[in-house]
């Protein structure tokens, strides 16, 4: 590694003691071995996430707009987004990532806007998917692209994943898996009651959502503010915004890219052999 300086920050879940455990012997060997290397606490040039898919996930929409590139350490789950999954290697991959063995993987992220009104009242970025869907029941929604009218849904709702999704939610609904540099948009029904359609790979277009209509029950309510909720448009899991009738989901490609490190060769592929016992 040269001598000029790099920047790290960690970002990790406050409950997650095995992450702080791992901050604090990360800091102590890169005082031993990398002295080059500062931590700060904003603006870094690397990212180094302590956890699960979850909270890799929370870092790219958190930072996207500042462009770091993240490094992910898993110590959740699956670890699917992360550079290094096995506590034991932690180290030897930081050490590939200071002495500049390693290439940036860029990830699209799709951007949704809800319209109510004439007015925007939402918008979120996601790295995986947007899900508009009822929660107990059912809901009609049109599904629209570059305006002109493509599918209408009568079930539980509708996923739109990016490629890096298409291994996530969009899997588990029997959508296809797009490659990770792949830009476009997966678009798949959620139980729909009509004759199931095939998942629907979009590039470089607008997809919209009309919420024509859902049956009003008021059985559940957002516990921050207590409002009564049917239909939600949820972002990467995290981010929900309740739905009501006649509101419209325009779904882009995000202007911003997450990036990642990534320290081996075809690790996509090697990661859809030891996640999902691809032979």
């Amino acid at each position: 590694m040269s001598n000029r300086e790099i920047t790290v920050n960690f970002i990790y879940r406050p409950d997650n003691k095995a992450a702080l455990v791992w901050e604090k012997k990360i800091r102590q060997w890169l005082k031993k071995k990398y002295p080059q290397v500062k931590v700060v606490n904003k603006n870094s040039r690397f990212i180094i996430v302590l956890g699960g898919d979850g909270t890799i996930l929370e870092a790219a929409r958190k930072y996207h707009n500042h462009g770091p590139i993240i490094f992910g350490l898993n110590l959740g789950q699956v670890g699917f987004l992360a550079a290094v999954r096995e506590e034991e290697k932690f180290l030897a991959g930081l050490d590939k990532l200071f002495r500049g063995r390693y290439q940036v993987v860029e990830r699209m992220m799709l951007q949704a806007k809800v319209r109510r009104n004439n007015r925007s009242v939402f918008i979120a970025h996601a790295l995986n998917e947007v899900v508009a869907q009822s929660l107990i029941g059912m809901v009609d929604l049109k599904v629209l692209i570059d305006g002109g009218p493509i599918q209408d849904i009568r079930g539980t709702g509708i996923l739109i994943s990016t490629a890096t999704g298409s291994t996530s939610f969009n899997l588990s609904a029997h959508g296809p898996i797009m490659m990770p540099d792949m830009k476009g948009f997966i678009v798949t029904e959620l139980m729909d009651h009509n004759i199931p359609s095939p998942s629907l790979i979009v590039k470089n277009k607008q997809i919209q959502l009309k919420v024509a209509s859902f049956r009003e029950r008021g059985l559940l309510s957002v516990t921050e503010t207590g409002e009564k909720v049917d239909v939600v448009l949820i972002a990467d899991g995290a981010q929900l915004f309740p739905l009501k009738e006649g509101d419209l989901i325009n779904i882009t490609r995000s202007p911003k890219l997450a990036r990642f490190v990534e320290l081996e060769k075809n690790y996509f592929f090697k990661s859809l052999q030891e996640k999902f016992s691809f032979k």
